[in-house]
């Protein structure tokens, strides 16, 4: 990668109530256009284990920091989850090093 195309990625990890899953998925899909407007995103990865609740979401972006409006966006969809988690996750930051694709 390039100065000018360099990525990062927001690497947040979360906690749902485990067998929370579809119901989080319907609220998740039903935000994904507010989700992939976000400012910089280029793209959305959500992993997760219904069994213990666990998870990841994987974003990419163009910004190396997240603005202010875009944490409080962030923030709201996440809030948008609230009955199914655990705790509210906090969202970090990365440099993205590689980025293969098969």
């Amino acid at each position: 990668m390039t100065k000018e195309d360099t990525m990062y990625a927001r690497i947040t990890p979360y906690k749902m109530k485990p067998g929370s899953q579809a119901a989080a998925t319907k609220v998740m899909n039903a935000l994904k256009d507010k989700i992939m407007a976000l400012e910089g995103q280029q793209s959305f990865l959500n992993v997760s284990n219904d069994e213990d609740g666990t998870g990841y979401v994987i974003s990419t972006t163009e910004n190396a920091e997240t603005a202010p409006e875009t944490a409080e966006k962030i923030k709201a969809l996440w809030g948008a989850f609230s009955e199914f988690l655990v705790e509210q996750p906090t969202v970090r930051s990365y440099d993205i090093v590689a980025d293969w694709r098969a």
